[in-house]
């Protein structure tokens, strides 16, 4: 049902050709221009040796060089994967290691070096020489793409997909939601990784409308940038919703579906953006593993509490118990997805391919659902309620706590700008509940811990307060967990409960 990529450019070519298909802050794109850029991109590929099967990787900023050297690897069948920019030289050198690519196409923040790696600038000048890449028979379940998770503990996990799986969350996304050729989809995190280039460039190609991508993460810069490409519809994280939600004099009236994603977005947040600027937040719930969307809060406003949206029509969410059995509607349970089994999406969706390890993809077995490691509900209409990541519960005296439960509740408090709750050992109890909380005025853990009394049972209230100036974040808006007890004991006391 879903082709190929390069497929995808093909109703626009025939029928918009001249329309705009990519903004970027370098210029932009017509869909006639795009497909001759992505054919010059799979020549130049294939002129530094790149054949089908080998990878490629991206270290480059937001803007138009990714999304066509991108379509130009999945052209010649090779599979593609993101270094983010914001990564230290170490996390960069890890991902080539593991990834073992043919090419490295670094930008300006691309740490790597050696013989693999073609800077910006040899890149333009290949990309303009307009060499030919021969006819390569692409199959659209075959390997196409690489999305490494975060890797907050052990070494990052490449998740490897198809060309069709990258495909359908925008094809599902735009028959939903009712895209046409006037989607101007804005996209500001990064699109290094996997998911948010399928978000943007396949997403709006299959609604026949533009992708518009952002290269600024200030809110200012961003709200800059979606006026001036009249975007209607954005996803950003969190904290930059916060920070819409303090900003009245912003005009946002251009945006038709402001979407929420990385991590949680409370109700009080949601409704303060609401009250300061008329529009309402799209909550959503996405994988790697999906790729992207999961859940989305419908396009017709319908919203519940505590919820991250309704499942896709392609996709079936089960919350199981330890042995993967399906338990009752808003019973609690860890995440298993799989593909729907009936109505116009059925057995559409495939799972991963499977992971790359020491160079080859490892199968993924067994086929079927995939165990997310995502705790929380799934109730009789599809919406879905996540508490936490199975891993990063708290067992305080053989109780769980969810990191997440309490960490919406503290983000309610006005001092407060970040927060990571987790474990800390404990010989008693086998693990204490604490915080390391980034403060924006005067507050002490006393306040923090009796704003949670009011909301939470007491054995969810952290009893162990750090302040920290900052908080490891990695490119979805995410904490970094790995380090946080040695964080915490560094950090300045913020007093106790």
């Amino acid at each position: 049902m879903t082709g190929t990529v390069a497929d995808v450019l093909r109703p626009a070519l025939a029928d918009l050709p001249d329309a705009p298909a990519l903004v970027g802050p370098s210029g932009s794109l017509t869909y006639a221009e795009l497909d001759a850029a992505a054919d010059a991109a799979a020549g130049a590929l294939w002129d530094l040796g790149v054949r089908p099967g080998d990878r490629v990787a991206a270290c480059l900023p937001n803007d138009l060089d990714i999304v066509v050297a991108f379509h130009g690897a999945q052209r010649v069948g090779a599979l593609w994967l993101g270094i983010n920019e914001a990564y230290t030289e170490a996390e960069q050198e890890q991902l080539r290691a593991l990834s073992t690519p043919r090419v490295v196409l670094g930008g300006p923040r691309c740490r790597l070096g050696g013989p693999s790696v073609v800077g910006v600038d040899r890149w333009a000048r290949l990309v303009r020489a307009g060499s030919r890449a021969p006819a390569v028979d692409i199959d659209p379940h075959a390997p196409a793409a690489i999305a490494y998770t975060s890797g907050t503990t052990g070494l990052p996990k490449g998740i490897v997909h198809s060309q069709h799986n990258l495909l359908l969350p925008g094809a599902v996304l735009g028959a939903t939601r009712g895209w046409g050729p006037d989607l101007r989809k804005g996209d500001s995190m990064p699109m290094t990784i996997l998911n948010l280039l399928v978000l943007s460039t396949l997403t709006a190609a299959q609604a026949r409308g533009c992708a518009v991508l952002i290269d600024r993460r200030d809110i200012d810069g961003i709200v800059e940038q979606l006026r001036a490409h009249d975007v209607n519809v954005w996803n950003g994280a969190p904290p930059q919703i916060y920070d819409l939600a303090r900003r009245p004099e912003l005009d946002l009236s251009a945006l038709r579906e402001l979407w929420s994603g990385g991590s949680d977005c409370p109700d009080e947040l949601r409704q303060n953006v609401r009250d300061v600027h008329g529009l309402g937040i799209h909550s959503t719930y996405g994988l790697t593993e999906a790729p992207t969307v999961v859940a989305i809060d419908p396009v017709d406003g319908r919203t519940r509490t505590r919820a991250s949206g309704v499942v896709l029509p392609h996709l079936e969410l089960a919350a199981c118990d330890a042995d993967g059995v399906g338990q009752p509607s808003g019973s609690i349970g860890e995440f298993r997805v799989a593909a729907a089994g009936t109505g116009d999406w059925a057995h559409q969706w495939r799972p991963p391919l499977g992971q790359w390890r020491d160079g080859e993809m490892i199968a993924h077995q067994p086929p079927g659902a995939v165990v997310t490691g995502d705790v929380g509900t799934v109730d009789a209409d599809g919406w879905v309620t996540v508490l936490d990541r199975e891993k990063l519960v708290i067992v305080r005296g053989g109780a769980n706590v969810y990191p997440a439960e309490v960490e919406r509740v503290l983000r309610l408090h006005p001092g407060v700008a970040a927060v990571a709750v987790f474990g800390v050992p404990d010989d008693r109890l086998g693990e204490r509940v604490a915080a390391l909380v980034v403060t924006r005025g005067p507050v002490t853990g006393a306040e923090l811990a009796a704003l949670c009394r009011e909301r939470l049972a007491r054995y969810k209230v952290p009893e162990v307060w750090g302040r920290a100036d900052g908080l490891s974040m990695n490119p979805m808006g995410k904490v970094n967990r790995q380090g946080l007890v040695d964080a915490l004991s560094a950090a300045e006391p913020l007093g106790s409960s």
